[in-house]
């Protein structure tokens, strides 16, 4: 396997698992109905950061198939993870 290949694998694996940890966090949430009014504040950031790491896995995802493959389209998806993780990159950066 090229290290490229490994590279677009660790980021589409970890991308996943915090995709799936925040579904999870979803998860409890909803079976927390007695402190629904102290956790209602961390929901909006809780769905943005799944939706984030939700589209960062699909594009890691098409990029690792793309380049196992060596699709000729594989470059639009590097684009389009590189760019993702500008914008995960800009929307996390501490002010």
């Amino acid at each position: 396997m090229r290290p490229f290949a490994v590279l677009l694998g660790i980021v589409m694996g970890s991308t996943f698992s915090i995709a799936l940890c925040l579904a999870m966090t979803g998860a409890v949430f909803l079976l927390m109905p007695d402190d629904a009014g102290r956790i209602s504040i961390e929901r909006a950031p809780l769905v943005k950061g799944f939706l984030l790491t939700s589209i960062l896995t699909a594009f890691a995802a098409f990029s690792f198939y793309g380049e196992l493959r060596v699709r000729r389209w594989r470059i639009a998806p590097h684009f389009g993870l590189l760019a993702m993780l500008a914008v995960a990159a800009w929307m996390y950066w501490p002010e």
